[in-house]
């Protein structure tokens, strides 16, 4: 026969030692799951993982073949002979995850798999000698005419309570490939999602962050809102379902949240040609999540601090402060969701400085001071929280909101995007004076009023008021004046 044309040379190289390895242990490996599945979805990952299933031994088998093939090793659940692999080939890396049958046969064991799309099989040997593996899928459950009819449906009843997290990768699932969730799959999801308080904020992490990667993340969230599933991840979503968000706002608190995260998706899709742009949204932050991702999860969390910020002066309504109390709320939820320090920072800016970009777009020419010190404050996520901003301002449109308004606020963000990868591109400026040079001249102590000059004069420098050290240090006399007359 000859080789497959499902799989590239150097993953049918991988799969021959495998198999060669295999037929010396006298063991029968199944390519299962999602590698077969992506096979009809023409999907093909930088980084590859292959899932394989062995009657038994799968650890044994594991442990021995990763000294074979030079690969990492780690048991993952030695109760379900569950473990993984990891090698790398070049810039390529290879997760291979080996698990015992879930009963007493494949077909047993696809049985317990969680949806019919993965519950696909392939003998290695096929996988490695025919020209088209799709002649030898061994497919029971119907894996393949769902996949055609685009459909998510459970394997078997008991899918959700042999793992309530399959109810998230449901809705992940639907998301990532534009597919429908079958009505009584979804019944049994919502019957069981109070399950979900059992699994690990990693695990919902993982899902939630899948559902983000999709650029049909709103669809999902939206259903996952109305099936009640939401709420038990994000508990503090509840406090703003019908809370008006006042004169500005045509919907509550909450399904402003909701449109803003549509308008967010639309707005990605209108920049999808921006090079530069794309390629800082899809910058990992931590652990292949990325800065995209966590963009819509800042934007479903934008507001949460309003409704403990509410209070109505006469028949005004206000949320002051709402910003920090939602960068607050954002650090519980970040602890609960086992994100990263870097994650978590990413997430809380966003959250806090959301504002800022509206106050600059107040004016139709924001002053340079002003801009200086959105800049310093928001830090490398300047340019995500002005597409934020954006977003927001999409979905608000109240009665006091108007069109001339909310094209002045574009024309200010979207020109403010452009300077901040201009800035991003340019040499960072050194500083005229150090605090040494304060201490020398001066004859200052050491003191916090140290770090207030050098800041002001940071601020002078960027908006172009100083340019040398002499004008610098005749600011700084200025400033140590008006301090010690203050």
């Amino acid at each position: 026969m000859k080789p497959s044309r499902d799989f590239n040379p150097k993953e049918l190289a991988l799969f021959r030692q495998i198999d060669a390895f295999a037929n010396l242990a006298k063991v029968r490996p199944y390519l299962v799951g999602g590698t077969l599945r992506d096979l009809y979805l023409k999907r093909r990952k930088k980084n590859p993982d292959f899932d394989f299933a062995l009657e038994k031994g799968g650890i044994k088998f594991a442990k021995n073949l990763s000294r074979k093939i030079k690969a990492g090793f780690v048991v993952l659940d030695e109760e379900h002979g569950a473990s993984r692999l990891v090698m790398k080939s070049g810039d390529i890396f290879y997760t291979l995850d080996f698990t015992d049958f879930r009963g007493k046969d494949l077909e047993e064991d696809l049985l317990h798999r969680d949806f019919s799309i993965n519950s696909l099989a392939l003998e290695l040997e096929k996988a490695v000698s025919a020209s088209d593996c799709r002649d030898f899928i061994i497919d029971p459950y119907g894996g393949r005419k769902d996949l055609k009819d685009n459909l998510i449906k459970a394997v078997n009843r008991d899918a959700f309570s042999e793992d309530p997290l399959r109810i998230l990768r449901a809705f992940g699932f639907s998301s990532l490939f534009n597919f429908k969730i079958e009505k009584k799959t979804l019944q049994l999801a919502i019957a069981e999602r109070k399950k979900l308080s059992s699994i690990s904020g990693e695990r919902i992490r993982d899902e939630l962050f899948r559902i983000f990667s999709s650029p049909h993340s709103f669809e999902a969230i939206n259903s996952l809102d109305k099936s009640k599933i939401l709420e038990l991840i994000i508990p503090e979503i509840k406090k703003m379902r019908g809370v008006w968000g006042g004169p500005y706002h045509h919907l509550d608190l909450w399904k402003h949240t909701l449109e803003s995260l549509k308008q967010l998706e639309g707005l990605f899709l209108e920049l999808k040609n921006r090079e530069g742009l794309n390629a800082y949204l899809d910058e990992y932050i931590s652990a292949q999540r990325s800065r995209r991702q966590l963009l819509k999860l800042a934007m479903l969390l934008h507001d949460i601090g309003k409704p403990k910020a509410l209070r109505r002066e006469g028949r005004k309504i206000k949320f002051h402060g709402h910003e920090r109390i939602g960068m607050e709320l954002s650090e519980n939820i970040s602890e609960r969701l086992k994100l990263s320090n870097e994650e978590a920072r990413t997430l809380k800016a966003m959250v806090l400085w959301h504002l800022r970009p509206g106050y600059l777009a107040d004016s139709p020419k924001p002053t340079s001071r002003a801009v200086f010190r959105y800049f310093r404050d928001a830090g490398t996520e300047a340019a995500s929280i002005l597409l934020l901003s954006v977003a927001d301002q999409r979905a608000t449109k109240g009665r006091l909101s108007t069109k001339e308004a909310g094209l002045q606020h574009e024309r200010i963000c979207f020109s403010l995007v452009k300077e901040y990868f201009r800035k991003a591109g340019a040499k960072k400026r050194e500083r005229l004076i150090t605090g040494d040079d304060l201490i020398r001249s001066f004859k200052l102590e050491p003191s916090p009023l140290i770090g207030k000059i050098l800041r002001e004069l940071e601020e002078l420098q960027g908006i172009k008021k100083i340019s040398t050290k002499r004008e610098a240090l005749a600011e700084a006399s200025r400033i140590i004046k008006w301090q010690r007359n203050s």
